[in-house]
């Protein structure tokens, strides 16, 4: 029993796993871009985008899960997108938010030297923030990153809320066979995957070490 259960379980852990790289995918740059929104001179977009992430930051990633598959259909009798891109969306726009706050955190603790050494040397803006200021943004953000994306390893199982199959789903049709183990099971996978990245991102705040300011 333990061969398919296991199976079954990989099945699970696949989905999660696709649910995990795409939102990682899509909201690591777009939080680049909230941020930016968010640090904005421009001060009605810059109110904008700071409440839209208030929303986001403040309510539930289940109750926006549940908002963009059936709000759309129930609001302007449109048809529901499928139910994996509807939480892809959600995880997207939610961690994006997320991420953006860390982004600027990251940013505005750059002392406002680097940009001035950066303009001495006749380097553009845009090659200030890539080569000067990126480099040790990425470095002075990666303990809470790294925070946010184990977060979104077990946020993973609130997909099966609409219905998407994942590998909670997957232990849990267990329990209809009378078997309770293979949902403790599921935790193993979690831990596994956990594990592993902890020590990818311990290994790259090690690479990092050489920016120190």
């Amino acid at each position: 029993m333990f061969i398919p259960v296991t199976l079954q379980l990989l099945d699970g852990f696949w989905e999660s796993l696709k649910v995990f790289l795409l939102t990682l995918a899509f909201s690591l740059p777009l939080g680049l871009i909230v941020c930016f929104g968010s640090m904005s001179k421009f001060s009605p977009l810059k109110a904008l985008i700071k409440c839209f992430v208030w929303v986001i930051r403040g309510t539930p990633l289940m109750l926006q899960l549940i908002i963009i598959f059936y709000g759309p259909g129930l609001l302007f009798d449109l048809p529901a997108m499928p139910r994996f891109t509807a939480t892809i969306v959600a995880f997207a726009i939610n961690y994006a938010c997320y991420f953006s706050e860390i982004y600027r955190g990251g940013i505005e603790s750059i002392a406002k030297g680097q940009y001035e050494a950066g303009q001495v040397l006749g380097l553009t803006k845009g090659q200030i923030f890539f080569k000067i200021v990126l480099p040790q943004v990425i470095k002075r953000i990666m303990a809470p990153m790294s925070n946010e994306v184990i977060t979104l390893v077990k946020d993973t199982s609130l997909a099966r809320i609409i219905s998407v199959y994942e590998i909670i789903w997957a232990g849990e049709s267990f329990i209809k066979k009378g078997l309770l183990w293979p949902l403790f099971y599921t935790g193993a996978f979690y831990l596994l995957f956990n594990g592993g990245l902890t020590l990818l991102f311990g290994y790259i705040e090690k690479k990092l070490n050489y920016y120190r300011g």
